[in-house]
């Protein structure tokens, strides 16, 4: 059987008890479904409320008026679980005033106090938005309680006004209202953990495909999950054997003592879908699906069986998971040693990763709360897990290892969250374009450019490594140390200079501080000791001046953290001198983080418990522990900013904009760049400067032109540069002549293109020549997956060699823009350099949030290219600018709703 993709308009998303429920536009073919709902599945006092009276007509005159012939009037969205319509929401929208809409609701009462109602609003919030709605009115009386806590809870502004007995209710719907964005965030959080309480909290377990051979998966993962002390029933599926290991198997799921909560699926791929639609039809609620190697036709039937039957599903090509709560003790995974119980998230895409995560884990004493490996991710992702961690009151670290992205925008916002509550430290797998492939190859999914993945972290706050080592060196500070301050200011200190140099310089590379130290450290140690930064103790240090010198740089003001570094002696054989004891008879936890490096230790990094019982995390290089501590600094310096607000860019004309972009897709139903005058017109909506441009058609129109802008004041030379649809780059292709200042030279550059471009001259954009300053690239690249990236370089002809860019993800916040221009490796130069003046900051900050507010207003817009911006103390003008536009449709990334895998919807 062969599962169709979604339809347009189509989305599913999950209700407050994390029931899956198709979201869908009502039509003609829906009409004895929505006559079913109102007159069977509401009682007579919903009908009541609904239709302000009890009318036995009421339920067929809204089938008619809901189900009739598609118009631009009405929109109505049903949602469905399986085949029964639970509710719908629809709003009449009257030609005499398109930005306001009538709202009404209906719900079944079975389904009443689960979030449908709400989950329909939202996503007709966003329908209505997208045809220019903005404001939904509705009638409803006075003691309808249910649908006016729908409205309170909704988040969006809410007005009432009383009039006999009837309520009029009017709720703006503002598409920038962050509390909008909060609640809907709120929801979709606790709908994502209640649907993954089966998964991750079961209360009892089937091993479909549990096999009596030795060695065999299914039989390894029922073992092991008997074997590790799970807390509830556990059964095993198998048709072919009555009985494993001396417990009874049983030939189907249906034929199990009762509902199992969780299902292990270790049959071979061909058997996977039909197993999945067994478990779902019987009510299981989770599956962990083990097997690879699906073909696009099994993936469609199990993704549709899982979200037919409001089934999360891990995998499939998983390695299991494993629970180390007391209270659940699940070990459900084939890989390695059950971790260790603790407080640290893991979930990884790939296997071989997860297992060895885990081992090194082990090996530094880091206990995990839960671990998933996601595989090819169909359903269950990271974000799922994020939320998770953030809401199961165990988890105070989250390690990642994603190789693609479903949902990034989803999973940014969620990410930004959770990482101001605990640290969330990721892999970046696929940086280089060879593991791309192998990202794409191994999982089935689209690879991600770095530039875009490394602003998605930035953004959200996640620490990214570059490996699982590296991973791991900056986990074991993360989860032992407090957090340096955002400065990242380090006392190095050591026992012998070479390896103190070392350090210094680790941490000079890692971009950390090393303040000079006062000479006052010298009374502390022996005599011909070093305390300039980094710190020589010489040999001779005993540990009790070790200490006390440690203490005295703890409560430095200028210090942030501290790295000491000792290498064995031959003073350090006698227990009495060994420097090692200030470590371990000091405190593990102080003001400041602390890490060592012992050079002679065998393993990369591992933990000394200190005095007080606190690990201190002890490195065997220098690099890793500077590394580790860069990361932290980083994490402080994000903890300590505000998290923002979305970027100003007030007087946005968003309706002329939508116009003018649906008027060039209705004549190029294929897209394409701009000429020069819509160019124009489309920044101008926006409130993007563009210096004063006039077009010209021909060499007469050109000396026109330059005429015009000298009579505007503008007595300076012009700017005359060519076009031709399709054009690129100007200045390569010798459609640039700049410094005209008369007529004459005016007329002979037209003539120039004229002769060199021939037929494909369309004409020419005349322009004042600017005022001197710094040259900008300023655009927004569209990416397919992950939304618009804004991007922020020094430009100009030489843009590409130069390659100094910032980027980051739209909407961006405030502190967004002032991160994109102090991180370029030129931002001396706009904050005044060798004497010259600092450029309008505040005007290249506009230029960034105005091309934010149009690359999330439109995203037909898929390239904007602004280049160069030139940047001086008064202000900042675009001189050249490019457009390209394509048919995408809109995209909500605050709207709720699951991620559905490519894979499935090749089917």
């Amino acid at each position: 059987m062969s599962i169709a993709r979604l339809g347009r308009g189509t989305a599913e998303a999950l209700l407050a008890d994390g029931t899956t429920v198709t979201i869908r536009p009502v039509g003609p073919q829906d009409r004895e479904a929505v006559l079913g709902l109102h007159a069977d599945r509401m009682s007579e006092e919903s009908r009541r409320l609904r239709f302000f009276g009890v009318s036995r007509d009421a339920p067929l005159r809204a089938a008619d008026r809901l189900c009739g012939e598609p118009g631009d009037g009405l929109l109505c969205l049903g949602a469905w679980v399986g085949d029964e319509l639970i509710g719908e929401a629809d709003c009449e929208i009257p030609d005499d005033r398109p930005e306001t809409a009538e709202l009404a609701l209906a719900v079944a009462d079975r389904w009443h106090r689960r979030g449908a109602a709400t989950l329909l609003l939202e996503h007709l919030v966003h329908a209505a938005r997208a045809r220019g709605v903005r404001v939904f009115e509705a009638d409803t009386l006075a003691g309808n309680r249910g649908v006016h806590k729908v409205f309170a809870d909704l988040g969006l502004p809410v007005h009432r006004r009383l009039d006999r007995g009837e309520i009029r209710v009017r709720v703006p719907l503002d598409e920038s209202d962050e509390r909008y964005r909060a609640a809907v965030d709120e929801r979709g959080r606790r709908a994502d953990v209640a649907s993954l309480r089966a998964l991750l909290r079961p209360g009892s377990v089937a091993v479909v495909g549990a096999s009596r051979r030795e060695g065999s998966v299914g039989r390894t993962v029922l073992a092991r999950i008997r074997g590790g002390g799970f807390t509830g029933p556990v059964w095993a599926v198998n048709p072919q054997a009555a009985e494993i290991d001396g417990e009874p198997a049983y030939p189907s799921v249906a034929a199990l003592p009762a509902v199992p909560d969780l299902a292990v699926l270790a049959v071979p791929a061909p058997a996977v879908a039909d197993a999945a639609e067994e478990c779902g039809r019987v009510g299981v609620r989770a599956l962990v699906v083990l097997a690879s190697g699906l073909g696009a036709d099994e993936a469609g039937r199990l993704t549709h069986a899982c979200r037919r039957h409001s089934m999360r599903l891990v995998g499939p090509n998983s390695l299991g998971t494993a629970q180390t709560d007391p209270a659940v003790r699940l070990d459900a995974e084939f890989g390695g040693a059950f971790p260790l119980p603790g407080t640290a998230g893991v979930a990884v895409q790939s296997g071989g990763v997860g297992i060895a995560l885990l081992k090194r884990l082990a090996w530094l004493g880091v206990g995990v709360s839960s671990f998933v490996s996601l595989g090819d991710k169909y359903d269950v992702s990271g974000n799922d897990l994020l939320q998770w961690w953030e809401s199961d009151g165990r988890t105070d670290l989250a390690l990642l290892h994603l190789e693609s992205f479903g949902s990034p925008r989803a999973f940014a916002r969620t990410a930004r969250r959770v990482s101001r509550k605990l640290p969330v430290l990721t892999v970046d797998a696929g940086r280089s374009p060879a593991g791309r492939r192998g990202a794409a190859s191994h999982t089935a999914a689209a690879a991600t450019p770095t530039v875009i993945r490394e602003a998605l972290f930035r953004q959200a706050g996640i620490t990214a490594t570059r490996g699982i080592g590296e991973l791991v060196d900056a986990a074991a500070l993360l989860h032992a140390q407090p957090l340096p301050a955002p400065r990242g200011a380090v006392a190095v200190v050591s026992n012998a200079g070479g390896i103190g140099i070392l350090a210094a310089d680790a941490c000079a590379d890692a971009g950390l501080l090393l303040p000079e130290l006062a000479d006052d450290l010298r009374r502390l140690l022996p005599g011909g000791a070093s305390v300039r930064n980094p710190v020589d103790t010489t040999a001779a240090v005993s540990p009790t001046e070790l200490a006390r010198c440690l203490e005295a740089l703890e409560r430095s003001p200028s210090i942030d953290a501290l790295l000491v570094c000792l290498v064995p002696t031959a003073l350090a054989t006698d227990p009495a001198h060994d420097p090692v004891r200030a470590l371990l008879e000091g405190p593990g936890r102080r003001r400041v983080p602390i890490v060592a490096v012992l050079p002679d230790q065998e393993v990369p990094v591992r933990y000394l418990k200190g005095a007080d019982g606190h690990p201190l995390p002890v490195y065997a290089d220098t690099v890793p522990a500077a590394r580790a501590l860069a990361h932290a600094r980083d994490r402080a310096r994000w903890l300590a900013e505000p998290a923002g607000e979305d970027a100003d860019a007030p007087g946005c004309d968003v309706r002329t904009a939508r116009s003018l972009v649906s008027g060039f897709l209705a004549t190029t139903p294929e897209g394409g760049w701009l000429d020069p005058v819509s160019t124009a017109d489309l920044l101008e909506s926006h409130g993007l400067p563009l210096t004063t441009s006039v077009w010209a058609r021909d060499e007469h129109s050109a000396v026109v032109a330059a005429g015009a802008l000298r009579r505007l004041g503008y007595e300076g030379k012009v700017v005359v540069k060519a076009y031709w649809p399709g054009q690129v780059h100007k200045s390569a292709a010798g459609a640039v002549r700049v410094g005209l200042r008369t007529d004459a030279e005016v007329r002979g550059a037209y003539r120039e293109f004229a002769e060199s471009f021939g037929t494909r001259l369309a004409g020419a954009v005349v322009q004042p020549m600017a005022a001197p300053g710094i040259e900008l690239l300023a655009g927004v690249v569209q990416d397919r997956v992950f939304g618009p990236l804004v991007v922020l370089g020094m430009g100009g002809t030489a843009t590409d060699v130069l390659d100094d860019r910032a980027a980051r993800l739209a909407p961006l916040t405030e502190r967004d823009l002032t991160g994109m221009v102090t991180e370029l490796r030129g931002a001396p130069l706009l904050l005044g350099h060798d004497g010259a003046p600092p450029v309008d900051l505040a005007a290249v900050r506009s230029v960034l949030a105005r091309l934010s507010r149009l690359a999330t207003d439109l995203p037909e817009l898929v390239e904007v290219d602004l280049n160069p911006v030139i940047a001086g103390p008064t202000g900042a003008v675009c001189v050249d600018a490019r457009v390209r536009l394509e048919p995408r449709p809109s995209f909500d990334p605050y709207l709720r709703r699951l991620r559905r895998p490519a894979v499935a919807e090749e089917a």
